[in-house]
C-alpha cells in the first residue's frame, strides 16, 4: 500500500516529534508500505528516515513553488523524486496517490492538506481511503469543530476521518 504522511516542517533531529515520525517510517516500511511524502524537512524528512533505514521504498513530492520560496533541496531519504510545479498540484499528487494517508501534527499546510483530503473525499472527487489524524491535538482541535457547528459535520462526514493516539495505533488502523 502507498502511504502518503503529512505533517509539519518544524520538527527538527533528537526532538519527540522527529523521532515519533521516524518510528512511523520504519513501522511503515516494515509492514511493506511505500512511504509518500513532501519530501523536505521536518515530519517529512523524519519519515523518510525511518522508512528507508527500514528498507523500504521513499517517494518525495516537490514543488517549484516551494523551492522557490524556500530553497530547499529534497532530503536525502527520497529514494524516488516526483517534481510538480505548484502547490496545489503537489497536494493533489500527494492525495490521489496514495492509498491511505497519515497525518501528523503540523501547522497550516497540514491543515490545509487534512481539510482538502477530507472535502475531496466527501465531494467524491478522490477515491475513498482511511485518513488517520495522530496525537490528541487533532483529536481535540476536530472534536471542537464538531461541537461548535455540528449542523455542518453530520456523522457521515465525522466518519471519514479516524483518530489514533500513537504512530503504532495508526499502523494498526491501516491494517483493520
Amino acid at each position: 500500500m502507498r502511504v502518503t504522511v503529512f505533517g509539519g516542517t518544524y520538527p527538527k533531529p533528537d526532538t519527540l516529534p522527529y523521532e515519533e515520525a521516524v518510528k512511523l517510517g520504519r513501522l511503515l516500511a516494515q509492514a511493506g508500505h511505500v512511504v509518500i511524502s513532501g519530501g523536505y524537512m521536518g515530519v517529512m524528512e523524519a519519515v523518510s528516515q525511518g522508512a528507508a533505514l527500514a528498507g523500504g521504498h521513499v517517494i518525495g513530492v516537490t514543488c517549484d513553488e516551494i523551492e522557490r520560496w524556500r530553497n530547499v533541496p529534497k532530503n536525502q531519504w527520497v529514494k524516488e523524486e516526483w517534481r510538480r510545479a505548484t502547490l496545489p498540484e503537489r497536494m493533489i499528487t500527494l492525495m490521489d496517490e496514495a492509498d491511505a494517508i497519515i497525518v501528523m501534527p503540523g501547522g497550516i499546510g497540514t491543515l490545509a492538506e487534512t481539510a482538502l483530503i477530507w472535502n475531496r473525499m466527501l465531494i467524491q472527487a478522490t477515491t475513498p481511503k482511511k485518513v488517520i489524524l495522530v496525537g490528541e491535538g487533532w483529536r481535540k482541535a476536530i472534536t471542537a469543530l464538531y461541537e461548535a457547528f455540528p449542523e455542518y459535520y453530520p456523522n457521515g462526514h465525522q466518519e471519514m476521518v479516524l483518530f489514533a493516539s500513537t504512530v503504532e495505533d495508526a499502523v494498526k488502523l491501516l491494517a483493520s
